[in-house]
């Protein structure tokens, strides 16, 4: 088998796709549940080559600083507070660029493997500003102000990486420059993975030790990452995620995730005590790291946080959120074993303290609490299977219409005719369903599609995910980047007509209520229905059963 084929389904593609709804649900999570989304293994290697570049870069970065950046004598000074320093910046001009979340095959990213600069450095591009209407920064497309503030920000971030120290000035531009293209588009923002590196940046500027401040980021990162699993969504990732591994390639093992398969694709007794286990450990490890006595190496949560990041790594889970599990990983060994003498008191600066506890606990909770209203990224609630999410529905060559808008990639059916035949392309992407459906928030989608459009057969199933990464320039899971304002935003540059585009917005499920809450738009009409889904109910359900 070529390197670039993927696993075919267990069915003729193209007849699937002619099925009904319920009948091609069962059939395509069924093969989910067997053969994951069937990436080609050529795939895996593109992510591989994507981390040595990464770290290699870093290294190349660190080595303009004299003492460091010597391959030979890396141990020496690779957990050096500036080669750490470093290391921050990189990763966040590497996230900017659209280099690590969000590219490649595993987002629906084929030919180009990435959006990032290809789509923020041309003016026209769709954005989501954070006031729209606003002089200057709310238009809905990018101008070249827009493009010349965002190449600024890459600048300052390369001639900052080169510099033989991280000076005052260049942080200032930089932190205020993250914020100003936050403001002109949120999206850019979330993907410079503003809740953590953002956030690590202002502690380099303001506070007496940042040492203490980048602890205080990374304690909060582990901890709400493993609040947000206290709910039964988690299971279903495990799911979901052993069954698309490439080490867990066996068949055996990937039934032993369900309770009886091919029938009943709920999470089995195993999942959800490993689902327990992984909220164990991400609650455990900034607990073991606090409670470790000052000036001593915390060795327990060391091992405590590689087995954690080695079993979330090696499942390549989809969005392949690689490059920043090393980093947490780094940062652990950089700001904890390097500097366990430390405290989070050391952080010297009053008004500091009082943003971070904005940033790292009060965002947090309201994103838990009022998920509607804030990014699950800077709710810091992380592969939790709680997201907020749309599904797209396209009347037939409907999305031909979205010719008319810049984008960063052509329709993805036709970025994967440049590889392969149809029977297989759609047989590949047809898994993205599978995907989505058997996540416990996906198993209402029996009950909401009906709702959305009389006959299923004529639309085409499209992720929003795959629809904001077409549109807006880049995708990691985040719903509120492809719900109501993104298709008004599209609507006024296609101009479809009604029943053309039908789009079904799902919440996530708020902490201490048992409901999801849905939302039914058309394109051209507007809201059509709205409700909740009840999170016993879903419990109940195979991927595949209505109400």
């Amino acid at each position: 088998m070529s390197l670039l084929a993927p696993t075919p389904p267990p069915y003729d593609a193209l007849e699937w796709q002619t099925k009904p709804l319920a009948e091609r649900a069962r059939m395509v999570c069924q093969a989910w549940a067997i053969q994951g989304y069937g990436t080609p293994l050529g795939a895996f290697a593109l992510y591989a080559f994507k981390v040595v570049f990464y770290i290699g870069a870093w290294i190349w970065f660190c080595r303009t600083t004299p003492g460091l950046g010597s391959v030979r004598h890396f141990t020496e000074w690779c957990l050096s507070p500036v080669a750490f320093q470093k290391a921050i910046l990189w990763s966040m001009l590497f996230e900017g660029l659209g280099l690590g979340c969000g590219s490649g095959p595993l987002t629906g990213r084929y030919f180009p493997p990435v959006g990032g600069f290809l789509y923020f450095l041309r003016p026209g591009t769709t954005k989501l500003p954070l006031f729209r209407g606003v002089p200057v920064f709310g238009g809905r497309t990018r101008t070249l102000l827009d493009v010349a503030l965002y190449l600024a920000w890459i600048i300052v971030m390369f001639l900052t990486l080169r510099s033989q120290t991280i000076e005052r000035e260049p942080l200032i531009a930089i932190v205020s420059l993250v914020l100003i293209l936050g403001v002109t588009d949120r999206t850019l923002f979330l993907a410079m993975r503003g809740e953590h590196y953002w956030t690590t940046c202002v502690v380099f500027l303001f506070a007496g030790n940042w040492i203490a401040g980048a602890k205080a980021v990374q304690l909060a990162l582990w901890f709400f990452a493993g609040f947000s699993k206290l709910n039964h969504h988690f299971p279903a990732v495990v799911c979901v995620m052993t069954s698309n591994s490439p080490f867990t390639r066996f068949a055996f093992i990937r039934k032993l995730m369900y309770r009886a398969y091919p029938d009943d694709l709920r999470p089995s007794t195993l999942a959800v005590w490993l689902a327990h286990a992984g909220t164990a450990f991400e609650l455990g490890v900034p607990i073991v790291m606090l409670l470790t006595p000052l000036g001593h190496a915390p060795l327990l949560g060391i091992i405590l946080m590689l087995m954690l990041h080695t079993y979330i790594t090696s499942n390549v889970p989809m969005g392949v959120p690689i490059e920043w599990n090393f980093m947490v990983v780094y940062g652990g060994f950089a700001l904890f074993w390097a500097n366990p003498g430390v405290s989070l008191m050391d952080l010297g600066s009053l008004p500091l303290a009082l943003f971070l506890i904005v940033m790292l606990l009060a965002i947090p909770l309201l994103g838990n609490l009022f998920p509607e209203r804030l990014s699950f990224l800077l709710s810091m609630r992380y592969y939790a299977g709680n997201w907020a999410y749309g599904v797209w529905l396209f009347k037939r060559d409907a999305h031909k219409k979205l010719a008319k808008m810049t984008m960063s990639a052509p329709w993805v059916e036709d970025q994967l005719a440049m590889f392969y035949d149809k029977k297989t392309a759609v047989g590949l992407f047809g898994k993205v369903m599978a995907f989505r459906m058997m996540h416990l928030h996906g198993r209402g989608l029996m009950e909401l599609i009906p709702k959305a459009v009389e006959r299923f057969e004529d639309y085409d199933y499209m992720e929003g995910e795959v629809v904001a990464g077409l549109v807006l320039g880049w995708n990691f899971g985040e719903g509120h980047l492809h719900r109501e304002e993104l298709l008004q935003s599209v609507q006024s540059q296609c101009g479809f007509e009604e029943g053309e585009v039908r789009c079904v917005f799902v919440e996530s499920q708020p902490l201490f209520q048992k409901t999801l809450s849905w939302r039914i738009f058309d394109a051209k009409a507007g809201q059509l229905a709205q409700g909740k889904l009840d999170i016993d109910k879903l419990r109940e359900r195979q991927p595949w059963q209505a109400a």
